[in-house]
């Protein structure tokens, strides 16, 4: 917020990132993930090793981003970090434990996939995700300060979007490709018509309440 009182939105640097190399401390890994929220497809975890020397331009928090810009932005980021990680958090895993768990297992998996392993790691959100390989920080609202966060944002949204597209064709009576998994009007519509397929998460209402489905308010697209 300016001395105006208006609301100025942040635009990601690398600040914490040279903290922790003044101290010695590299590499630095920067976490994100992507789909916590639908009800169906999986969590996309996202790690990312930025080259201090080559940051590609234009990095943002992935929500902030046209579509096109993270398109732009994926092959860049892949091309120029040092290391880059996927982990997934499927339906099932998330149905046997619950969404936080899944997604801090997860970015466990994503930050130990890394060629390069870093010394710390910076991690969107609340929690530090237990045994992770490195020491590491939980940074809120990470993808608009860091950009080493906002490159694993978009990694992991780009990685999630291209994943709920393929389901789409697999499972096209439920519009994947349009609201990806969201509880949107379209998609519990098909719900109610089509019950659920493998990839519906079935711990998360209202799928865990069944036959309640078209009681459920509906949801605005996300």
């Amino acid at each position: 917020m300016n001395t105006n009182g208006v609301l100025v939105r942040t635009i990601p640097g690398f600040d914490l990132e040279r903290d922790l190399m003044a101290r010695g401390i590299t590499p630095i890994a920067g976490v994100d993930e992507a789909g916590r929220g639908p009800l169906a497809g999986p969590v996309a975890v996202a790690a990312v090793v930025l080259d201090p020397h080559d940051i590609p331009e234009g990095l943002d928090d992935s929500k902030a981003l046209s579509a096109a810009e993270r398109e732009r932005l994926y092959p860049e980021i892949l091309a120029r970090s040092l290391a880059v990680s996927i982990a997934l958090a499927t339906a099932t895993e998330i149905d046997a434990t619950n969404i936080r768990k899944a997604t801090l297992a997860a970015m466990c998996r994503a930050v130990r996939g890394l060629a390069t392993l870093p010394r710390h790691a910076l991690i969107d959100g609340r929690d530090v995700p237990p045994g992770l390989v490195c020491e590491a920080s939980a940074i809120v609202r990470g993808d608009a300060i860091s950009q080493s966060i906002a490159a694993a944002s978009i990694i992991a949204k780009v990685t999630r979007d291209r994943l709920m597209a393929r389901l789409s064709k697999a499972y096209p009576v439920y519009g994947f490709d349009s609201h990806k998994g969201y509880g949107t009007k379209l998609h519990l519509e098909r719900l109610v018509i089509h019950g659920p397929c493998p990839f519906h998460r079935m711990s998360f209402a209202p799928l865990a309440r069944g036959a309640m489905l078209q009681e459920i308010e509906i949801a605005e697209d996300c």
